[in-house]
């Protein structure tokens, strides 16, 4: 009896090592804010992050292959303004952008490969963020021409919690039916650390249409990631990559 108490103690413990190393990775652009209202407020500090944001992981993130900002049209290579930074133990990036002009930018990440054992994979995530500065909102809906991203249908900032948010899930520029993406909140964005009642609720699960539409509803106030993931044409030493579509969006507590 003892020694089948032990082994079966054993597998709970080898099930639940599993289970924590196969949670949802996330890559992470925040901005300390979303909407530029005046040019007295016009410094934006940007964190890059890696990380299973709902339980406060942070991976250990390389300098990325990417990084920059789309506005007008226009695209800003950043890679060298980023500074290491730790953020949730992991090691990340940040910079500081000032904004001078009216108009939407669209802050981008592409990372270099991360390779993940658990899931016997490389995984590299496009993420993006888009922010509005003094007013003028054309472009929030445009591609960027990353090699997978998600191309909001509800404009990605200015949004109350409950709010629903609907996006095309986008492979080289086209739509992909039913592709799966994964909703995470990062913890804490609210000034508030929620617990999880078991590990269903930390990462929430939807699936496109036919047309790679996907549609969801924050519930609480908050930064959400919406990560689309798909495995490229192209292995990596004969591995399989995890492409992931990410995009960030704060949601505001109506008051």
């Amino acid at each position: 009896m003892k020694q089948l108490f032990s082994l079966f103690f054993c597998v709970v413990l080898i099930s639940g090592m599993l289970a924590s190393s196969a949670a949802a990775h996330f890559g992470m652009i925040i901005p300390s804010e979303q909407m530029i209202t005046t040019e007295g407020n016009s410094n934006v500090d940007i964190k890059v992050i890696f990380a299973h944001p709902f339980e406060n992981q942070g991976l250990n993130l390389e300098k990325p292959a990417r990084f920059g900002v789309v506005s007008r049209g226009k695209t800003m290579d950043l890679l060298e303004t980023l500074n290491p930074v730790a953020i949730m133990g992991g090691k990340s990036w940040e910079t500081t952008y000032r904004i001078k002009r009216p108009g939407v930018y669209t802050f981008f990440m592409e990372p270099e490969p991360y390779w993940e054992p658990a899931e016997n994979c490389y995984i590299v995530h496009y993420t993006k963020v888009v922010l509005s500065a003094f007013g003028l909102e054309e472009g929030w809906d445009q591609e960027i021409g990353l090699k997978t991203e998600i191309v909001p249908l509800t404009r990605p900032y200015g949004a109350y919690a409950g709010n629903i948010f609907q996006g095309i899930v986008k492979v080289r520029g086209k739509p992909i039916p039913y592709a799966e993406v994964e909703v995470e909140y990062y913890n804490g964005s609210d000034g508030k650390i929620y617990r999880s009642p078991n590990d269903c609720m930390v990462t929430q699960v939807v699936k496109a249409d036919k047309n790679g539409v996907f549609i969801y509803a924050a519930p609480k106030p908050g930064w959400w990631g919406f990560a689309a993931l798909n495995t490229d044409d192209k292995k990596i030493n004969g591995k399989n990559v995890e492409i992931g579509a990410v995009l960030w969006i704060k949601f505001y507590e109506m008051r």
